[in-house]
């Protein structure tokens, strides 16, 4: 982040944050994100501005990795004794149904955020996250490899049976098509078929797929999106240990060790890949590509994809200090701090922001993802969080898992799902 950047950002969140005047308070923030140095950064910043526009006032944060977070979470919230914020995603209903959590829908100031983030968020008429980081379903593409087999993919991504001759080659090369991985995460199994769902049926169909209203698992062209899916999967798209891998593994495994053509991540890829090689991140020099998904037969949409709000912060609704965790929470929506994230992290934000604007280094990967998320339809959730109860849990577990890993078929995936709803 450059010093003019960093300036105006924290003047912002000193203006939006000035009229509290609270003091002798103290606010605590549990947050995910422990290992990634940007986030850290960026929202320690954001509690000094505001400590510095609230004498008296500290916030106290703690760091975690998600799965001990969310332990540490249900223990004190049971207890009654949880932070005043904490991270939470959107899939975490449970928070909205037993009210453990602020409605936020009349308190944060909605005209510098998205306004997918209320839909997204929203929950029984309320609306209950902050939507600090959010990411599109991108397919990252190790361009020395592919020019090495002689593969070209346009950044609208290839069509039908291109991309699975594609796979098939890459494959055949004795390389590995695409690094992906279950072992830590209940979505990024699914990457290759709930984008191939959504291009062949469409936003509106997709979605109605996917809550139960209306079209149904056995929908001929459900069959159809399945049916290419496994025609890729069968192909050998992934790797053997695929059940195995975890998130930052599959990072590793595409862009250094052993390497592979492409990787379906999140747009929150940066955080890891960004870093230095002899902290995780790829190699030096390394010819990052950033292309559409595989493009099925009678695609209804194929500028369909998903963007989902990753991490938020929440508030508690038994926090003694509720006023002030949300000013704090708006002392971050000004388009200053949302350009400020977007420099810093290099991933999506709902807080409305200006990407054109970055400039620097990484201003060439923010005009790849502009060119891969151009004249794009958007379907506003990956399936986990746009799916409730049962359903989801068996989507996590069929399509997520066993049917990516060779586990079971299509047929399987239809009747485990059609019975779910």
């Amino acid at each position: 982040m450059t010093g003019k950047t960093l300036a105006a950002a924290t003047i912002a969140a000193l203006a939006a944050a000035a009229a509290t005047g609270a003091s002798a308070q103290e606010l605590t923030l549990w947050s995910h994100w422990a290992d990634q140095t940007a986030k850290v950064k960026f929202v320690e910043d954001a509690a000094r501005a505001f400590e510095a526009a609230h004498p008296g006032v500290t916030i106290k944060i703690s760091w975690y990795q998600k799965e001990p977070l969310y332990a540490a979470l249900k223990t004190a919230l049971s207890a009654g004794q949880a932070p005043d914020i904490f991270y939470a995603e959107t899939d975490q209903t449970e928070y909205m149904k037993t009210g453990l959590i602020l409605d936020l829908k009349d308190k944060l100031n909605w005209d510098a955020i998205e306004p997918w983030a209320q839909e997204v968020w929203g929950y029984d008429g309320g609306v209950y996250g902050f939507p600090l980081e959010a990411w599109t379903v991108e397919t990252y593409t190790n361009e020395g490899m592919l020019e090495e087999l002689g593969i070209a993919i346009p950044v609208d991504g290839l069509e039908g049976e291109a991309f699975v001759e594609a796979v098939k080659t890459i494959a055949g090369a004795g390389m590995t098509p695409m690094a992906q991985g279950v072992g830590d995460r209940p979505y990024p199994g699914a990457f290759l078929t709930h984008e191939i769902l959504v291009k062949r049926l469409g936003k509106a169909d997709y979605e109605s797929l996917l809550k139960g209203e209306g079209v149904e698992w056995s929908d001929p062209r459900v069959r159809e999106a399945l049916e290419y899916a496994k025609e890729i999967i069968d192909a050998g798209a992934f790797p053997a240990s695929f059940s195995s891998i975890k998130l930052g593994e599959a990072h590793r495994y595409f862009h250094t060790d052993p390497g592979a053509a492409m990787l379906q991540m999140g747009s929150f890829y940066p955080s890891r890949a960004f870093a230095a090689p002899d902290a995780g991140g790829q190699p030096e020099n390394f010819a990052l590509g950033i292309v559409n998904g595989p493009i099925p037969p009678d695609a209804a949409c194929p500028q369909c994809k998903t963007i989902a709000v990753g991490g938020s912060f929440v508030v508690n609704a038994a926090s003694e200090h509720p006023d002030l965790a949300v000013d704090f929470l708006n002392s971050m929506a000004t388009p200053e701090m949302g350009n400020a994230w977007l420099e810093a992290n290099l991933v999506q934000t709902g807080i409305k922001a200006d990407p054109s604007a970055i400039t620097g280094d990484k201003a060439d990967y923010f005009k790849k993802l502009a060119a891969a998320n151009e004249g794009v339809t958007y379907t506003y959730g990956i399936p986990v969080q746009q799916m409730h109860g049962t359903a989801r849990e068996t989507f996590t577990q069929t399509v997520n898992q066993a049917f990516p890993a060779g586990l079971i078929g299509v047929d399987e995936v239809i009747d485990m799902m059609g019975s779910s709803y």
